[in-house]
Order: C-alpha cells, then sequence, then structure tokens
C-alpha cells in the first residue's frame, strides 16, 4: 500500500491492511511469514513542516525461522507499535555536513511522492525479531561431535574439554 503525501496534505490517511505471506519479502533474511500480517495505523502530513510525515500503528504476525541451536524451525508470534516519523530525502540532499541533535537521530527519510507500507512494516518485524533466534529456552542444540538434534536423540558422546595449545603451559612449574 503506498501512502501517499499528497493525499496526506487533504486527510489522514488511515489503514488496515492484511499482507498474506509472500507479499512481504522476507527471503534474503532466513524467515517466512508463518500467518497473515495484520497492520492498522494512520499517516498524516504534520503540519507547519517541510513534508514531514508521522505514521503510527499497530501490527500482528507469526513468522518462523531456524533455530540457531537445533535447526529445527522456531516460531515467533510478534505484536507490536509504531511511531514512526518521515522527512523528504531531499532535507538531507546537501553535500556538506551538518549536525544533527538526537530527535533527528530517530527520522527517517523517503524519496519520491510517499512510502511503502511494505517497507515500514518489513522494517518493524526484523527489529522485532530476536537476536538469538531459538525454538524454545530449554533447547539443548545439536552435539558437536555426532551432529544429533539432542532435543529428540540423547547422544553419549564425551566432549574434549582440554586444548592442545595450552598444555605447555601446564607442565610449567610455579
Amino acid at each position: 500500500m503506498f501512502l501517499s503525501v499528497k493525499a496526506m496534505e487533504v486527510r489522514k490517511v488511515r489503514f488496515d491492511e492484511t499482507f498474506s505471506p509472500g507479499q512481504i519479502d522476507f527471503s534474503g533474511e532466513d524467515l517466512e511469514q508463518g500467518s497473515p500480517l495484520r497492520a492498522t495505523g494512520v499517516a498524516e502530513l504534520l503540519p507547519h513542516t517541510d513534508g514531514e510525515v508521522r505514521i503510527g500503528g499497530r501490527y500482528t504476525v507469526e513468522m518462523t525461522a531456524e533455530c540457531d541451536r537445533c535447526l529445527g524451525r522456531a516460531r515467533f508470534p510478534l505484536e507490536g507499535a509504531f511511531d514512526l516519523f518521515y522527512r523528504p530525502a531531499a532535507f538531507i540532499g546537501r553535500e556538506e555536513e551538518v549536525a544533527i541533535d538526537e530527535g533527528e537521530a530517530e527520522m527517517g527519510f523517503y524519496e519520491g511522492d510517499g512510502l511503502e507500507l511494505e517497507d515500514i512494516l518489513r522494517e518493524q518485524v526484523l527489529l522485532a525479531l530476536p537476536m538469538q533466534r531459538v525454538c524454545s529456552q530449554s533447547c539443548k542444540g545439536i552435539c558437536p561431535v555426532c551432529g544429533k538434534n539432542r532435543n529428540e536423540t540423547a547422544c553419549d558422546c564425551q566432549l574434549e574439554s582440554r586444548d592442545g595449545r595450552w598444555e605447555a603451559f601446564r607442565k610449567l612449574e610455579l
């Protein structure tokens, strides 16, 4: 859905959209959209500014990814709110360096006549996902010796805890 700045000049643009899996591209992130992504909110042009836009709303979706420990499928139900501010990219089009204050560091920029809601939602979902994606906190992972998933099968592998590179230091007498 395109959020047009021209339409925002007349009135606030409200959205209530549902994006089925595949409509928003998460392929480069090793993610799959497991449920429809539902987003509601409003976009408005802020008065007395040079094209500054505020977009606020809520979203819900379930994402699936490979577990970082056991390589199984992990589900991540996400629900969140966003309140974002954007300025036209022409605002920073100058070639000289410009100091920005703390409030401007939270500002996004758009080019052309508006913003794509799909791009905003993709960014919000990626930011909401945990850094370490695990199927559960109790996930045992994969055995580094035999490669079995320890959640499914117990193994009797013994890990060699000694690092041979330090053996010469262990022989030193103090």
